[in-house]
């Protein structure tokens, strides 16, 4: 029997094709339905579209339709007229098994996905919204809808998943079922093999040791490894929002490590994973009993006359907030100041502030802003559907459809290690940075007791941005540039929000572009920088150097008042969240 025989022939996938080719044709009203009901905009049943464009747009997309379904039929009748395909946008990679393209059933669903899903994503241009808040809404629902519709996602319509199947007498859907179960358990999807890693033991190595503790953090002393070190040392404010040891995972791409063998003196914040007896914290208190009280102890400890700061991430906010505190009560502490992936200005935040608006805040502030946790499992599904493909169908498709274990990735075992945030704390953050935008307004916010402006922390900031970052879009990074008013060094790195940190110096990979004027416009800076190949992390070290002070003997962590109570990494970061 042909292909086309087959294609024909087969009814059950055959009633596959059908099925799929009515979705890509009513898939407008259902998507119109979706979005006003999950976007909570004021998106009418029939909204007013531009007729002219809609009817434009379903003509197309017929004739698109009708295009593929002849091109496909040609192809799988051996004819040379079936050129016409829809191809996956760059990246995408979950069509890319030959299994696809083998069967013209397959192809086609597959390609006609991609046209249903570049209709859903025109349609969303065509639809009225508010202001821009509300159209990027929109297309990020698109994109989640598009996204758990596709055929890789389902056991009937993945030829991958049936071709194993057989190859294996139904071994791999057995495994599959088995990895649904254990998942569900865990209440999370398994994105590596947890079990060949384990926090200070193959990852977060660096040696060094916890010297003072509260209810909010771990003050680590990493010990030295050059024969001298620094007088000031460095002090390093990691995101609370996951584990420090993102900066820590392995010796070979360690930047904790490589701050050590540049002949610093590193203390680094390990904050606490939050339990309910600890959903009272505020915003107030890892500030004080945080970056402030890391910043005086590591200080005390070093017998310095000042020290180095580095926040990361949120992790940068708080120091930046916690510098303004102590600038309005008078100390004068730091000597340098580095931000990595920082937001200062919360104008744009990309993805993550689409669903921070006054209903849903308020509704969480009733909830947990007076005590309580937002819970790590929230907070790791909002992350993940950033990127659904790669972070959630990508292991739907390989650890339930296929029954395949996840491969050992010491940067995947730390995006599942996620931590609880405390109910004050948290909703703090997202009215007076997200929703409110007050950190950039001279005198508005009082933290600590103290009103704070950002302006008059005078001394020099290294901020470093990257190019490819869904979490700190890079141009509201660079907008610290304005708000603080020391001197500054803008650098922006190639990649992401994590690997474009995380880039090791001795791999010698990527790039980073730097500017040392500072324009107003992002764009403009960008347009006059020059790229460099390699990490940002020499660039970075050599800006140091001349804050970090006269050399001296190396001590090992601690001293008579602040003694070693445990070695790094400490047990507040091997806490997992319940």
């Amino acid at each position: 029997m042909s292909q086309a025989q087959g294609f024909n022939n087969n009814d059950a996938l055959y009633g596959s094709v059908v099925h799929f080719l009515q979705a890509g044709q009513n898939m407008a009203q259902h998507f119109l339905s979706f979005l006003g009901k999950a976007a909570n905009e004021r998106v009418a049943p029939e909204p007013a579209l531009d007729p002219q464009a809609l009817n434009s747009l379903q003509q197309s997309f017929l004739d698109e339709q009708m295009r593929l379904w002849q091109s496909i039929m040609a192809r799988s009748q051996g004819k040379a007229d079936g050129s016409f395909a829809i191809s996956p946008e760059p990246g995408d990679r979950r069509f890319s098994a030959p299994e696809w393209r083998e069967s013209p059933i397959y192809d086609y669903i597959h390609q006609l996905y991609l046209l249903n899903a570049k209709y859903v994503k025109n349609l969303v241009e065509l639809v009225p919204a508010e202001n821009d808040k509300a159209r990027n809404r929109m297309r990020f629902l698109a994109r989640q809808y598009v996204d758990a519709m596709a055929p890789s996602n389902f056991a009937a319509t993945n030829p991958e998943f049936v071709k194993l199947a057989l190859e294996t007498q139904g071994q791999s859907i057995t495994a599959g079922i088995g990895n649904l179960i254990k998942d569900m358990e865990k209440g999370r999807i398994s994105m590596t093999d947890e079990a060949v890693f384990q926090v200070g033991h193959n990852i977060a190595t660096t040696e060094g040791a916890v010297i003072f503790e509260n209810e909010v953090m771990q003050l680590i002393q990493y010990a030295p490894l050059t024969p001298t070190v620094a007088t000031r040392p460095l002090v390093v404010v990691p995101p609370c929002i996951n584990k420090f040891y993102i900066m820590d995972l392995q010796p070979e791409n360690s930047l904790v490590r490589y701050m050590v063998e540049q002949g610093n003196t590193v203390f680094l914040v390990s904050w606490r994973n939050p339990r309910k007896e600890h959903g009272h914290l505020t915003w107030d208190d890892y500030l004080e009993q945080g970056a402030i009280a890391a910043l005086r102890i590591a200080k005390e400890v070093c017998r310095a006359d000042q020290v180095n700061a580095l926040g990361f991430c949120v992790g940068g906010t708080i120091l930046t907030s916690a510098l303004a505190v102590l600038q309005a009560r008078g100390e004068d502490i730091v000597s340098s100041l580095t931000l990595l992936t920082t937001l200062l200005d919360f104008s744009d935040t990309g993805e993550i502030g689409l669903f921070i608006d006054e209903a849903s805040l308020a509704s969480r502030e009733t909830a947990i802003g007076k005590g309580g946790l937002l819970p790590a499992r929230d907070l790791q599904t909002t992350f993940s559907f950033l990127r659904a493909n790669d972070l959630v169908w990508n292991y739907v498709t390989g650890n339930y459809l296929k029954g395949q274990k996840p491969a050992a990735f010491d940067l995947l075992y730390w995006n599942s290690d996620s931590t609880n945030l405390p109910g004050p704390f948290v909703c703090w953050y997202m009215r007076n940075m997200y929703l409110e935008n007050s950190l950039r307004v001279p005198g508005k916010l009082q933290m600590c007791g103290a009103r704070v402006d950002l302006g008059r922390l005078k001394m020099p900031a290294y901020l470093l941005a990257t190019r490819e970052d869904h979490i700190v879009p890079w141009q509201s990074a660079y907008r610290s540039t304005s708000m603080l008013g020391g001197r500054n060094r803008f650098v922006l790195g190639a990649s992401g929000h994590i690997a474009g940190v995380i880039n090791p110096a001795a791999k010698n990979k990527r790039s980073y572009w730097a500017n040392d004027e500072a324009p107003a416009d992002a764009e403009t800076w960008l347009a006059n920088a020059e790229e460099h190949k390699g990490s940002w992390w020499s660039d970075w070290a050599g800006w140091l150097k001349p804050f970090a002070g006269v050399e001296r003997t190396p001590r090992m962590p601690g001293s008579a008042k602040y003694r070693p109570l445990e070695p790094a990494p400490g047990r507040y970061v091997k806490e997992r969240a319940v």
